[in-house]
C-alpha cells in the first residue's frame, strides 16, 4: 500500500483524514518504510498509530526501526523459534578455499552495495570497476572451480536429504558455477559407477546403486532476475544465460523447487529467492557472496524451515561471512534481550552427537546392556551378545518408546554431521544402536495399538483409501499356521521377552487386517489393548501375558474362519455383522433371512449402483442410499422402526467407507502373502 502515497518531486502529501482512531499495520517494517513515501503517509495520516512487524529491524548504525515505530512491544527471537519449534536450529561451516581474501579486506562499502537484494546493470558495473581486486579475487576460474566440486562432495555426502541454494556475487557468476557444477557432477557420478561394477558386497552395491540413481535423477537450474542486454554482458564474461532464461520462462520452478519430491534439487542464485522464499526442504544454503545484516540474515532463514526429520539447516561458507557473524547481529542481541545467536558453528553438532550417545548409552547401560562389549565382541560371540542386548528393552512399552527415541536422535544427528570426517569416531556405536533398534522394530511389527486405540476411527480412516488400501512395514500373519506348543518351547528356554513382542507383533498386524475388513470386531482391539495395559502397567507377569496372548490368537484364529462357517465371504460377512449389531433377537430361520439379504444388498449394489466416482456424486449417493433402504425392507419384523433406521446409517457408512466405484474397494486389493511364525 505504500506505493500509494507518491507525489511529484518536491510536492506534499495532503492530509487525508486527521482521527486519531487509524491504525497501520506494517509488514517487513525496513527500507521503504523510513524514506519519502513513509513520510508522505505520516502526512497523510498525521494522528494514526503505526505498529510495526519485523525479522530484521535495521538499519544497525541508526536504529532506524526503533527510530520510526517506537520501542519494541513484543520481541520473538531466534532462540524462542527453535524451543517452539517453529524453526530448526542453523549451524555454519566454514569450507573457505586455500585462494581466499581475507574478510578484513572485503571493503565495507562493497558489502553496502551488496546488500542491496537486487544490483541493477549500473550497480553492477560499479562494483566490478570499484571493486575491481576482491572482485576479480572471488570469481576466479581456479577458485570457482574448487568451490564446485567441493560442493558436489559435500552434497552427495550429506545424509540428511534436502534441497540446496548456492548463492553466488552476481549473474554471471550463478552461471558460470552451475557449469562447473555439472562438470563436477558428471565425474563424481563416473566415479560411483565405476565402485558399483567393481563392488562385491551386497550392502555396498544397494547404496551405490542408490546413489547412482538419485544422481541421475537430480535437477539444477539458474534462477536469476532479468536485465537489459544481459545475453551480450553475460557472453562478455563467459557465461551464457540462454538456455537458463528459456528454462526460467517456461517452466514454474519457484513451485518445483517448493516441491519436496520434484527432482529439482540445486538452485543457482545471486539475489532472487533469497527473502521471502518460503521452501522448507531446503536444508543447506552455499554462501559465495559477501553479506552482512538484512540480507545475510534473510538469506540464511531460507534453511531453518521446520520440515519431515529435518534436524538443522546447515549453511556452508566459502567466503568468510561468518567471521564477522557477531557484527552483523550487532542489532539483533540488545533486542533479543540474551544475545543468542542464530547460527553456530557445526563444531556444537558433533557436541550433541557425543551427548545423544552417552544418553542412549546410560540408558542401555541402565537395563544391563555393556554396548562397548558387543562391539568389542567377534563372530558368533558377537550375534549372540547383539540379542541379549535386545532381550531387555520390551521389558514395557515406555522403555521401548524411550530406546527408538533415543537411537532416532542419533542417528538424526548422525546424519546432520555427514560428511564430516568427525563422523567417523561415532559411526561403530551409532550403527549398532541403529541395528539394536531395527531388530526390537522388526519384531513387533508397525502397529502401536496404544497409540491406534487414542482414536480408533482414525486409524479405521487412515486404513481406507480412496484408491484401496495397501498395509505398510509388516505382512499380516496366518496365525492358524503357528505352532503354539513349539512357541511355548522356545519363550521357556529363550528370551521371554524377545518371544513375546514377536508373537504381539504378529497379532498386531493381523488384527489391523481384521478389523480394517469388518468394524464390527473392534471389541478384539479393545481386548487387545486392555492386555497390552496391563502388562505395561505390572499387574500380570511375562508368563501370564504370553499365555493371554496365545489364547488371544486362538480366538483370532476362529473369528478369522466364522465366515466360513457361516457361509459367507469376507465382505459378506462384514455387512451381515452390521445387520444384527442391533441386538435383535432373530430366530434360526430369521437368521438365515438376514444372510440372504446381506448377500443380495451387495450383489445388487455391486452390478447397478456403485460406478466410478459415486461417492463424490451427490445424487448417485442418494440414490445408494435408497438402495439400501429398499433392500432393508426385506428385514424381519423384529427390526424396529429405529432399529430399522440406525441399521441403514450403518450399513451405508460401511458401503461409502469401503466401495470406491468399478469394481474396486478394499476386498478387492490383494492380502499380500502371509507371514509365518513357527
Amino acid at each position: 500500500m505504500i506505493q500509494k502515497f507518491g507525489t511529484e518531486k518536491g510536492e506534499r502529501y495532503p492530509v487525508v483524514s486527521t482521527r486519531s482512531d487509524i491504525i497501520v499495520i506494517t509488514d517487513e517494517a525496513h527500507r521503504t518504510q523510513y524514506d519519502t513515501l513513509a513520510l508522505n503517509m505520516r502526512n497523510a495520516l498525521p494522528n494514526a498509530a503505526f505498529i510495526a512487524f519485523t525479522g530484521t529491524p535495521l538499519i544497525v548504525a541508526e536504529q532506524k526501526t526503533r527510530q520510526v515505530f517506537g520501542d519494541y512491544v513484543s520481541i520473538y527471537n531466534f532462540q524462542q523459534s527453535v524451543e517452539d519449534k517453529a524453526t530448526v536450529p542453523l549451524f555454519y561451516e566454514n569450507r573457505i578455499p586455500e585462494l581466499q581474501l581475507t574478510n578484513e579486506s572485503l571493503n565495507e562499502d562493497m558489502e553496502d552495495l551488496l546488500e542491496a537484494a537486487e544490483l541493477d546493470e549500473e550497480q553492477e558495473k560499479k562494483l566490478e570497476r570499484e571493486f575491481a581486486r576482491e572482485y576479480q579475487l572471488i570469481t576466479r576460474e581456479d577458485r570457482l572451480e574448487r568451490i564446485a566440486q567441493d560442493i558436489v562432495a559435500h552434497f552427495m555426502g550429506r545424509e540428511q536429504q534436502g534441497k540446496a541454494m548456492v548463492v553466488c556475487i552476481d549473474k554471471a557468476t550463478a552461471v558460470k558455477m552451475y557449469d562447473k557444477v555439472q562438470k563436477h557432477w558428471k565425474a563424481y557420478l563416473k566415479d560411483l559407477r565405476d565402485r558399483l561394477k567393481a563392488a562385491k558386497d551386497a550392502d555396498e552395491r544397494g547404496d551405490l546403486a542408490a546413489k547412482v540413481k538419485f544422481m541421475q535423477e537430480t535437477d539444477m537450474a539458474v534462477v536469476v532476475s532479468q536485465s537489459q542486454n544481459e545475453f551480450e554482458d553475460l557472453k562478455k564474461k563467459g557465461a551464457d544465460i540462454t538456455p537458463h532464461r528459456r528454462r526460467m520462462i517456461a517452466e514454474d520452478l519457484d513451485e518445483k523447487f517448493k516441491d519436496p519430491d520434484d527432482r529439482f534439487r540445486v538452485v543457482f542464485v545471486c539475489a532472487m529467492w533469497m527473502t521471502g522464499f518460503d521452501v522448507p526442504c531446503c536444508s543447506t544454503i552455499y554462501l559465495d557472496k559477501p553479506m552482512r545484516n538484512h540480507t545475510l540474515m534473510q538469506t540464511i532463514a531460507r534453511a531453518n524451515r521446520v520440515f519431515r526429520d529435518k534436524v538443522n539447516g546447515l549453511i556452508v561458507d566459502y567466503v568468510g561471512v561468518f567471521r564477522n557473524l557477531q557484527k552483523a547481529l550487532a542489532i539483533y542481541a540488545p533486542a533479543a534481550g540474551d544475545g543468542a545467536t542464530p547460527v553456530r558453528d557445526k563444531a556444537e553438532l558433533v557436541t550433541l552427537l557425543r551427548q545423544a550417545i552417552e544418553e542412549a548409552t546410560d540408558f542401555c547401560r541402565g537395563l544391563g546392556i555393556r554396548l562397548e562389549r558387543v562391539l568389542q565382541a567377534k563372530g558368533l560371540q558377537k550375534v549372540k551378545l547383539l540379542d541379549d542386548a535386545v532381550e531387555p528393552i520390551p521389558v514395557n512399552d515406555d522403555t521401548k518408546r524411550r530406546f527408538r527415541l533415543l537411537t532416532e536422535r542419533v542417528a538424526r544427528l548422525l546424519r546432520a554431521i555427514k560428511p564430516d570426517p568427525a563422523v567417523n569416531d561415532f559411526l561403530p556405536v551409532c550403527t549398532l544402536l541403529v541395528v539394536i533398534a531395527e531388530k526390537i522394530r522388526s519384531l513387533g511389527g508397525p502397529v502401536d495399538i496404544s497409540e491406534v486405540m487414542a482414536d480408533v476411527e482414525e486409524l479405521l480412516d487412515r486404513s481406507i483409501a480412496t484408491q484401496g488400501y495397501a498395509i505398510q512395514g509388516q505382512k499380516p500373519v496366518d496365525l492358524s499356521r503357528i505352532d503354539f506348543k513349539a512357541l511355548r518351547k522356545r519363550f521357556e528356554e529363550g528370551r521371554r521377552r524377545t518371544e513375546i513382542e514377536k508373537l504381539r507383533g504378529s497379532i498386531a498386524v493381523k488384527l489391523q487386517e481384521m478389523v480394517r475388513l469388518n468394524r464390527t470386531r473392534m471389541d478384539y482391539l479393545e481386548k487387545f489393548q486392555q492386555m497390552i495395559d496391563e502388562y505395561n502397567a505390572g499387574s500380570v507377569n511375562a508368563d501370564e501375558f504370553f499365555r493371554q496372548l496365545v489364547e488371544f490368537a486362538q480366538t483370532l484364529n476362529v473369528e478369522e474362519r466364522r465366515g466360513i462357517a457361516e457361509g459367507l465371504s469376507e465382505e459378506e460377512l462384514a455387512v451381515y455383522d452390521l445387520l444384527t449389531k442391533a441386538e435383535v433377537k432373530l430366530t434360526a430361520k430369521e437368521e438365515q433371512q438376514v444372510k440372504k439379504v446381506a448377500k443380495d444388498i451387495l450383489e445388487r449394489l455391486k452390478d447397478e449402483r456403485l460406478v466410478l466416482d459415486w461417492r463424490k456424486k451427490q445424487q448417485a449417493r442418494a440414490a445408494d442410499r435408497q438402495c439400501i433402504e429398499q433392500m432393508l425392507d426385506r428385514l424381519p419384523p423384529a427390526y424396529t422402526p429405529k432399529v430399522y433406521e440406525q441399521t441403514c446409517e450403518r450399513a451405508y457408512l460401511h458401503v461409502y467407507d469401503s466401495y470406491f466405484g468399478e469394481g474396486k474397494s478394499i476386498y478387492s486389493i490383494p492380502t499380500p502373502r502371509p507371514s509365518y511364525v513357527t
